[in-house]
């Protein structure tokens, strides 16, 4: 699992001052629908590129003024996790747009918490905008704190959703992991290079690959993944989705066969659906990964923890080869997204509270039955960050195992589910 950090934001939000205002908004009445646009300008723009920004709106010099494509338009940009404060005013036919932009370079404690090796601590350098273009970069250190420094990872990142000016999104990860995997019981020690493309040939339509170089050097070597897929996207936004669909369908090929290798072929179905009604947020996810073929014990999968199952926590006798995760959360915005600012730097923060269902089905062979099948509730508070999306504190409990067990997790759970490490 990836993570652009940062540790640090979370007692920042604490003792900010946010300002009281809307994140977004229009803030003249001569914005008005209907009002013709004699000009566009920005404001704000030290870091960021001026293309960025258009490439992202709909509104056109000559055209007509209009409240819905700003709302569209706000949480475009709201998606490229560069701004803490965006709104428009007008005057005399000139549209402004305005802008603060949040921070870029930062050294900063890193995080990661996984349901194999828990939470792991270390130190990363970030920059969130590189040359202004909304290029991620980031190189980190992290280390499991129980027992510190027995689990260990090096890792670069650089991600953006467009390569020279296309809708060619891209993500580029190198990870280097030398740890004991006590779930599947072998020591990873692996390099790995993965390189996704999500090329949007349509608004709501996109053409997915991915290709994955993995070597194990305690285990069988070079294990190479190729990868196709497609997904139809109708999200109002990809964070802090609050209505809309989301599907997505990849097959991918995985090993070469031999004597320790593998050779499998998975079928990944990622299907969400969102729904707002008030302050209220009902989402549904299901996650299904069918593996087909010869796969060996350090690619099973596991469920427990935050980021799979939250009923109990990963162990050994929670291992499969295919995996069907569902979730039905209920989502309560305490606090909308709101701009803050600490010692000069630029953020946004948001509070939820959340209550849901998790259902978890693994097995090896066959079609499961209901053996296979577990069920817990949970409840929390996730805190809307920038870069980790959303930090979460959560307590879940499963009749079948009958103990609530706290959970700290980043990112969205069907985020992570698919980012987990295997």
């Amino acid at each position: 699992m990836k993570t652009f950090l940062l540790a640090g934001i979370v007692s920042a939000f604490v003792s900010a001052n946010a300002a009281e205002t809307d994140s977004l908004r229009v803030d003249s009445d001569q914005c008005v629908d209907g009002a013709k646009i004699e000009s566009i300008e920005f404001e704000g723009l030290e870091h960021t590129k001026p293309r960025v920004v258009w490439r992202e709106l709909t509104h056109k010099v000559g055209g007509e003024f209009s409240q819905k494509t700003f709302e569209s338009e706000k949480l475009r940009l709201q998606d490229l996790d560069l701004f803490t404060d965006i709104y428009v005013s007008c005057k005399n036919g000139n549209v402004v747009y305005n802008f603060k932009e949040i921070f870029r370079w930062i050294p900063s404690p890193a995080g990661k918490k996984t349901d194999r090796d828990g939470l792991m601590l270390g130190l990363a350098l970030a920059n969130l905008n590189v040359l202004g273009e909304d290029i991620r970069a980031e190189v980190q250190f992290r280390t499991a704190i129980d027992p510190f420094f027995e689990n260990n990872e090096y890792a670069f990142y650089a991600s953006s959703p467009y390569l020279f000016g296309l809708p060619l999104g891209w993500n580029f990860e190198f990870l280097r992991t030398d740890s004991w995997d006590d779930l599947r019981g072998f020591q990873d020690a692996t390099w790995l290079l993965s390189l996704d493309v999500n090329w949007k040939l349509l608004s709501h339509f996109s053409i997915l690959g991915k290709t994955v170089y993995r070597y194990l050097e305690k285990g069988p070597g070079v294990l190479p993944e190729f990868g196709l897929g497609f997904a139809v996207d109708y999200r109002d936004s990809e964070l802090d989705t609050r209505k809309g669909i989301y599907f997505e369908s990849d097959v991918t090929h995985v090993g070469v066969g031999g004597k320790r290798g593998e050779n499998f072929v998975e079928f990944l179905e990622d299907a969400r659906a969102y729904y707002t009604f008030g302050r209220f947020v009902t989402g549904a996810t299901a996650l299904v990964r069918l593996r087909p073929g010869d796969v060996k014990k350090y690619d099973y999968y596991y469920h427990g923890g935050a980021n799979t199952f939250r009923g109990h926590e990963s162990d050994s006798l929670h291992l499969g080869v295919h995996e069907m995760l569902l979730t039905l959360e209920e989502r309560f915005v305490l606090r909308e997204r709101r701009p803050a600012s600490l010692w000069g730097v630029n953020f946004f923060y948001g509070i939820q509270l959340v209550a849901g269902l998790d259902a978890s089905v693994l097995w090896d062979k066959g079609t499961p039955g209901w053996k296979k099948y577990e069920g817990a509730v949970y409840g929390g508070l996730h805190v809307v960050i920038p870069a980790l999306d959303r930090i979460r504190f959560e307590v879940g409990y499963s009749p079948d195992h009958g103990e609530p067990v706290f959970y700290f997790g980043l990112f969205d759970k069907v985020t992570s589910a698919r980012w987990r490490s295997r």
